[in-house]
């Protein structure tokens, strides 16, 4: 028995120098292949870090209401398939006075706001107060529309020479292209007048400007853009 044992511990101690030996020679037979027969080590690429494009601020001047803001923007989405163009929307806040700057140019690439005076219609303003209090898209009511347009293209009449179209895109002013609601001058909406009276005159539905304005605006406006109107 103890013969065998001992063989057995001579044995396993054969077997364990066996396997060290065997590790041994194949890290030096490792070792000793030379480094060009190696396969390349493919460098580790970082990824590029690609910083987020900062966030457009809407008017940072503050000069729209809020709410307003919010609605001419969500009316942008609303509307998206009829608004093709959106380098910028208008605004127009029927809640301030008439002597007031309440049509706005904002821009939707640097976020900034512009502000210029237009009138409402008489049909919205009976005792000439300067603030509109009712609206319609009835004919012939001479009453401003609240609600979504889109410019349809600067035009010439023969009352208002030069002027933007528009066309309805809700309810509340669907009749717009109809009733002839379009974006032009208007001597009631001039720096004199308003010197003379404290508030501009009354349109028949329009939204009338100055005509030093309109210079501005129309080039600007042009066809695509969305004009929405609220109070």
């Amino acid at each position: 028995m103890r013969f065998s044992r001992r063989g057995l511990i001579l044995g396993g101690a054969a077997v364990v120098a066996s396997c060290a030996t065997t590790r041994t020679q194949n890290i030096l037979n490792s070792a000793s292949v030379p480094a060009a027969a190696l396969p390349p080590v493919a460098p580790t690429v970082e990824p590029l870090a690609v910083a987020a494009a900062p966030k457009v601020v809407m008017d940072p001047k503050g000069l729209i209401r809020k709410p307003l803001l919010d609605a001419g923007l969500q009316a942008l989405e609303r509307h998206g398939e009829r608004i093709p163009t959106r380098d910028a929307i208008y605004l127009v806040d029927f809640d301030r006075h008439s002597s007031k700057p309440r049509l706005y140019r904002l821009d939707l690439q640097t976020g900034e706001a512009e502000a210029f005076r237009t009138a409402h219609g008489k049909g919205s303003d009976p005792a000439h107060t300067g603030f509109a209090q009712r609206f319609s898209n009835i004919f012939d009511s001479n009453t401003s529309s609240v609600g979504a347009y889109v410019t349809a293209g600067a035009s010439h009449g023969v009352k208002y020479a030069e002027n933007v179209l528009l066309d309805g895109l809700e309810p509340t002013n669907s009749h717009a292209r109809d009733r002839a609601i379009i974006v032009h001058a208007a001597d009631y909406c001039e720096p004199s007048y308003l010197a003379q009276h404290g508030k501009l005159g009354r349109s028949y539905g329009c939204f009338s400007v100055s005509s030093q304005d309109l210079a501005v605006l129309r080039p600007a406006m042009d066809a695509g853009r969305l004009l929405f109107a609220a109070t």
